[in-house]
């Protein structure tokens, strides 16, 4: 398989609500807006993807889904986000593993763990 692009499709139980969320809350930018003016599909960039809210679900995401996304500082974004009434699912802490996360949650109940990669973790040096 020869993936030349990927994006994670999320339909949200009420759309504007998560269209804001996503762009005005966490401050993804927009890659492309479609459909109908009043309720339109969004893209945004999402480090390497993409992460189109689009279209209306019946019921919230499933438990068993995570949204992952890399930042540069898992602290000052929890302060941020706390700051701006979002739900905290765990506070910032150091895994076992080396990395640091913290986890939210969006409207529709979609974990998303922040992820700060330490600058002595494996993942920071180039092994080749």
């Amino acid at each position: 398989m020869d993936v030349l692009s990927s994006r994670f499709l999320l339909q949200a139980s009420d759309p504007e609500r998560s269209r804001r969320f996503y762009r005005d809350t966490l401050g993804l930018a927009v890659y492309r807006e479609f459909g109908p003016p009043n309720n339109p599909g969004l893209v945004f960039f999402l480090g390497g993807g993409f992460l189109e809210v689009s279209g209306r679900a019946a019921e919230r995401a499933g438990q068993g889904t995570s949204l992952w996304l890399q930042v540069r500082d898992v602290q000052q974004e929890h302060s941020r986000l706390l700051a701006a009434g979002v739900r905290v699912l765990r506070e910032p802490q150091q895994e076992p593993w080396g990395l640091i996360e913290a986890w939210i949650q969006d409207p529709d109940g979609l974990r998303l763990i922040l992820v700060q990669v330490p600058d002595d973790h494996p993942l920071r040096r180039d092994r080749r």
